[in-house]
């Protein structure tokens, strides 16, 4: 194992831009000249985070099944499945979206057991600036109270709070928003970056590698509270193989998606994060959805072919049943003229977390 490769830890709610920053990371970090791994997770297999990362060909390990926090020992090996490489500097981690008491969970036990092995950098969390703006003035971000909850706890907990999609603010906003954040975690850096179009990610990643403390502080979690904030989620990841003559899949895949969220909304059913990927071939696009029709956010490009493969991820405020019924109801209505094969498909409401460790004092 390689003693001098460095774990970036990095969470945030739902939707936050995670995966798109995350990969903007390594490709930051590659041009440096250093090498990278990340590591993907998810209570179900047929990640479109995985895909896609593998799609940019990124080296990517994959914890499914269950969080990081629930299985340690997994997480664990897939840092072993980068660092085992003598050559590996970072091993970038996306945590799931719902999950928070990194610190107690993920961050100490680290620390305890394995810093002399791995260099280990401060808890990074990702923020949308939409839902942070509406946490800040006490509401709930359109989400289920027990769920919003989940997203404050691990605003709480964090070393480093990323506000991201700063590409979307006029300067003023952003500026109150950062003293908002930081009046209201001021123990936590506060600092700003756009996935998208890359600015701010030096500074974030220059932040994260000098810093040699991690895990600053624990928070009270109510495992209630959080437990029933992730239950209250239908979890939906589901893998087709579509076939038809010549089809246009940018526009199958863009038409598709708005009609699902449109779906959602006329169902008021409030959405944490829907994201899907359709490749052809070496070629893909990605759409995914955080809210209403305003938030749909389409990138890459499928062309044309007569087969493609198509993998959805849902996670919407409804049960598990409904939520299967409902895509599955629009999917079928847009591929009435083509050939829908389920390749993998699975719906469910996570189970109760239940850490492998829970520090009670910084390590």
């Amino acid at each position: 194992m390689n003693k001098n490769a460095k774990v970036i830890l990095t969470g945030g709610f739902l939707g936050a831009g995670k995966t798109t920053l995350l990969l903007k990371a390594a490709q930051h970090l590659t041009k440096r000249g250093k090498k990278v791994g990340l590591i993907t997770n998810d209570q179900a297999p047929e990640l479109v985070d995985s895909t896609l990362l593998t799609g940019n060909g990124q080296k990517v390990a994959e914890v499914s099944g269950s969080c990081f926090c629930c299985n340690f020992n997994g997480f664990i090996k897939a840092v072993q499945q980068h660092s085992v490489d003598q050559s590996t500097d970072y091993i970038i981690a996306e945590p799931v979206g719902s999950c928070t008491d990194l610190s107690a969970t993920i961050m100490q036990p680290l620390k305890q057991y394995w810093s002399d092995k791995i260099g280990i950098t401060p808890l990074s969390v990702v923020a949308d600036p939409e839902r942070l703006s509406e946490i800040l003035d006490g509401g709930n971000a359109g989400l289920h109270e027990d769920a919003a909850y989940i997203f404050r706890k691990q605003l709480e907990e964090s070393d480093i709070i990323v506000i991201n999609k700063i590409d979307l603010l006029p300067a003023p906003l952003l500026s109150d928003l950062v003293s908002r954040t930081k009046q209201a975690f001021p123990s936590s850096t506060v600092m700003t970056v756009s996935a998208k179009t890359g600015e701010g990610v030096d500074a974030w990643l220059d932040e994260v590698i000098r810093r040699n403390d991690a895990g600053n502080k624990l928070v009270e979690v109510d495992y209630d509270v959080y437990a029933h904030g992730e239950a209250v989620l239908g979890w939906l990841n589901g893998t087709v193989a579509l076939q038809g003559k010549a089809s246009d899949w940018d526009r199958f895949i863009t038409s598709f998606m708005s009609d699902l969220c449109l779906r959602f909304e006329t169902e008021k059913l409030p959405i944490g994060h829907v994201k899907a990927i359709l490749e052809n071939g070496s070629a893909a696009a990605v759409v995914n959805f955080t809210g209403g029709l305003k938030t749909i956010s389409v990138r890459g490009d499928a062309g044309s072919s007569d087969k493609c493969k198509l993998t959805i991820n849902a996670r919407v405020e409804t049960t598990p049943e409904n939520l299967d019924a409902t895509v599955r109801a629009v999917l079928s209505a847009h591929t009435a003229d083509l050939t829908c094969t389920e390749v993998a498909w699975k719906f469910l409401m996570p189970g109760r977390p239940n850490p492998t460790y829970r520090f009670d004092k910084v390590a």
